[in-house]
């Protein structure tokens, strides 16, 4: 069931999509906390040493999500996941900027729990894991979605589903079938795309 907050954030997104300025200024402190979790969730997984602050990585995603107004953001899930996929993208610009390159066939697998273990080749491994992803995507997009949702954004399987709006059975199901290629894809493995 729905919370006034989530409520709120709902109609102040709306509000803000249909050109209320305001809105938005009421907007930024109610969703600030959790913005501040998502880049937390994010942090953890990079390497020690990062010179990309959490702060500097919520204002950067948020400063994004402001620029691209022209998405139309349903809800709380909604925005969420739009703000998980804009700090996933910052951080492996980030870390391609820094010349990271792609590794070969001896990829190291990544762990896709909530409890990844971060190693000294982070860098590289969230390129490859981005990579991965958008191979995935391009197979089956609603199985990327679903790891973008659950592993970047940190959502549970019930706010996953609803931002999908697709049954937790399926959400359950498209999350360990995607660990599961993703894992393969990672490992070397030749996957059949087609």
């Amino acid at each position: 069931m729905p919370t006034s907050e989530s409520h709120e954030i709902t109609q102040l997104l709306l509000a803000w999509g249909a050109g209320d300025q305001a809105a938005l200024d009421r907007l930024a402190p109610l969703v600030y906390d959790e913005l501040r979790r998502l880049a937390q969730s994010q942090m953890r997984r990079e390497r020690a040493g990062h010179t990309l602050q959490t702060t500097a990585l919520i204002h950067e995603a948020y400063i994004r999500l402001i620029d691209a107004r022209r998405v139309r953001l349903e809800n709380r899930a909604h925005f969420f996941s739009v703000a998980a996929r804009l700090m996933r993208q910052i951080l492996v610009d980030f870390a391609r900027a820094r010349g990271y390159q792609k590794r070969g066939g001896g990829a190291q697998q990544i762990s896709l729990d909530e409890t990844m273990v971060v190693g000294p080749q982070l860098d590289e491994d969230l390129v490859a894991l981005d990579e991965a992803l958008s191979a995935l995507a391009g197979v089956d997009a609603r199985k990327a979605q679903v790891v973008e949702l659950r592993f970047f954004g940190g959502l549970t399987e019930e706010e996953t589903a609803a931002a999908l709006k697709v049954s937790l059975e399926t959400v359950k199901r498209d999350w360990r079938l995607a660990k599961a290629w993703l894992r393969a894809r990672l490992s070397g493995e030749n996957l059949d795309e087609s």
